[in-house]
């Protein structure tokens, strides 16, 4: 999709979502979800690609000023949430950069593979649900009172549709 499609997707519509003073409008079709924990700052369904059994989910998560960890730490934990398709290694299908949104440092992490979902990832007493065919884009925001952690995550082609529309909004954070 251009860039100016998808500049003109996010002031569409959508919400704004505000972090550390800095604001971005999400692109209308993304239904804001009410939030489910304290350490939510927002979240996102969008909805589900045709041929896809379920929604993709964007989960925006704040810990406090330099809480929930590094931004290496946190890729090294997304990327244990996923088993990499048969005979390939994790390192195959994951695909880690960074760069700078205005002055705010980011860490991107794109992985796909079987999802080992939990309700609490960090609870190694419970046991993880596999969903195969899966797609997670793994954010750290590291802004002066951050970081902030975005996580969207859904089956693969339901992702896929929404990669070009999420890296806009993410970059269009003034």
């Amino acid at each position: 999709m251009p860039l100016q499609a998808l500049l003109g997707m996010i002031l569409a519509g959508g919400s704004v979502v505000t972090i550390d003073g800095l604001s971005a409008r999400t692109p209308a079709e993304w239904q804001e979800a009410k939030v489910t924990s304290p350490m939510r700052v927002k979240q996102f369904t969008l909805p589900r690609t045709a041929g896809d059994k379920a929604d993709a989910e964007l989960i925006i998560f704040f810990f406090g000023p330099g809480g929930g960890g590094d931004a290496e730490s946190n890729v090294a934990r997304w990327k244990s949430m996923f088993e990499p398709p048969a005979g390939k290694s994790i390192e195959a299908v994951t695909k880690v950069q960074t760069f700078k949104v205005g002055k705010v440092l980011v860490t991107y992490l794109d992985v796909s593979g079987t999802y080992l979902f939990k309700v609490r990832p960090v609870d190694p007493s419970l046991t993880a649900e596999k969903r195969p065919g899966h797609r997670m884009i793994g954010v750290v925001f590291e802004s002066p009172q951050g970081p902030y952690f975005m996580r969207l995550v859904g089956p693969e082609k339901t992702v896929t549709h929404y990669k070009g529309g999420f890296d806009a909004w993410l970059k269009s954070f003034k």
